[in-house]
């Protein structure tokens, strides 16, 4: 290992010691600390007693009765605990920890979710550092270091990052192919919005790639089954109350409203990063922003779609691929930062086109940097401390723009990401099976 490579090395590794400091241990004087655990923890001790976890305020209820009080300052918990939205194939692994008292259940996803995020960086900086590793070194720094969120509040996309990471690292290496495989299929069960456009590329990748992507599917089935069965049989109108959940919480005002009526996830850290909170701005009506946004995305998605059908593999291109897909499908679906930590899977594209050289790798680094930096925690929350000082009337188109760039920036800036990685991924010839670029 090059000095270059121990200094980067050492940065990650510090890089992620200091979220798990500022995540870890603040969380527990927050109100509201680890509230998205425990939205899934007392949704899961539900299921345990044999109550319906998708019943309106049934998680809360069980919550209040194991001697917590909900305080005033802890809406955004009120409503986790009152309306859940995860997906019965969940359950089986959340299980575990719902059988464990809060202490030792919060601490151990804690530090899974800490384990995960080391993982998928350095997963990520090793690809990266054969062409760039100080660039790769940065970004995957950029990343660790803006990580106190997801630790504070528990979001499964700590542990679903790490489980993707790991996948594309064991196919695209082509070794310990059955853990690539489970780690997959765990994190399709658990979000599968944040790891769907990693399982779509393999699938329409081809060859060995498209067995991997049918097997993982398999597997899923497999572990999703009994879950189902299992939430099936306690709450038999899970289907119907899980939609409804899903329009309560977006409903204006609610958490996961993506307009401008939301109060709290306007903007900072636990913003909401869709397209929709970009053009809810300009008219906050779900029934013109969801087909804006559906309409763009979807144009992108098929173009990248049709040209991931159409050319030959190759592991620079499959590169390119998840750098213009991961930031796109952000935009597609509700998402909010801690989410686009799966932007690490974008560092080794920016890397290799960063040993290319010229304007390209410059634009590169310009667009991985800024994505990044906008979905960071620290960054946001300076955005947020001064977006409060600013009064910008949104009456009018120039008002309007204003308040877009500056105080939600990150969506428009997602979007210029997947548009560059798309054009720089279809000029790309179908037909060439070298490295797109050499390395230096």
């Amino acid at each position: 290992m090059t000095r270059t490579r121990r200094i980067a090395l050492a940065l990650i590794l510090l890089s992620g010691v200091l979220p798990v400091i500022w995540g870890f241990f603040p969380e527990r004087p927050i109100p509201g600390g680890m509230l998205d655990f425990k939205g899934v923890y007392y949704g899961e001790r539900c299921l345990l007693q044999h109550s319906d976890p998708y019943q309106e305020g049934e998680p809360l209820r069980v919550y209040q009765a194991e001697g917590h009080p909900l305080r005033p300052a802890e809406e955004g918990l009120r409503q986790n605990l009152t309306w859940y939205i995860y997906l019965p194939t969940a359950f089986l692994f959340i299980a575990p920890f719902a059988m464990l008292q809060w202490g030792p259940a919060h601490l151990l996803w804690m530090i899974l979710m800490s384990i995960s995020l080391m993982l998928a960086a350095f997963l990520m900086w090793e690809f990266g550092a054969d062409y760039a590793p100080v660039i790769s070194g940065g970004l995957v720094c950029l990343v660790l270091a803006n990580s106190e969120m997801v630790l504070a509040t528990g979001n499964p996309a700590g542990i679903v990052v790490g489980l993707c990471a790991a996948a594309v690292w064991c196919f695209l290496k082509e070794r310990f192919m059955p853990a690539g495989i489970l780690c997959l299929a765990v994190s399709l069960a658990i979000k599968p919005h944040v790891a769907g456009p990693v399982w779509l590329y393999f699938l329409l990748a081809g060859g060995v790639y498209r067995k991997r992507a049918l097997q993982t599917l398999v597997v899923t089935v497999a572990l999703a089954v009994p879950s189902i069965v299992w939430v099936s049989h306690v709450a038999p109108r899970w289907t119907g109350e899980l939609h409804y959940n899903l329009l309560a919480v977006s409903e204006p005002g609610r958490n996961s409203d993506p307009g401008p009526a939301n109060p709290v996830y306007v903007s900072g850290p636990s913003m909401i990063i869709d397209l929709q909170s970009a053009i809810s701005i300009f008219r906050d009506d779900p029934r013109i922003y969801n087909p804006v946004s559906y309409l763009v995305c979807g144009a992108l998605l098929l173009v990248w779609s049709v040209f991931t059908l159409r050319s030959q593999f190759s592991p620079r291109r499959a590169w390119l691929a998840l750098a213009a897909v991961v930031p796109l499908t952000m935009l597609a679906t509700y998402h909010r930062p801690y989410d686009a930590k799966l932007l690490l899977l974008t560092v080794p594209a920016c890397a290799m086109l960063w040993a290319g050289g010229g304007l390209i790798a410059r634009l590169a680094l310009l667009f991985n940097t800024a994505g990044l930096v906008l979905t960071s925690d620290i960054p946001l929350t300076v955005l947020m401390i001064l977006a409060k000082s600013l009064h910008i009337s949104t009456d009018r188109l120039p008002g309007q723009l204003i308040t877009d760039v500056l105080m939600r920036p990150t969506p428009l800036i997602l979007l210029a990401m997947s548009v560059f990685y798309l054009w720089v991924y279809v000029r790309s010839r179908p037909s060439v099976t070298e490295p797109l670029y050499s390395r230096q």
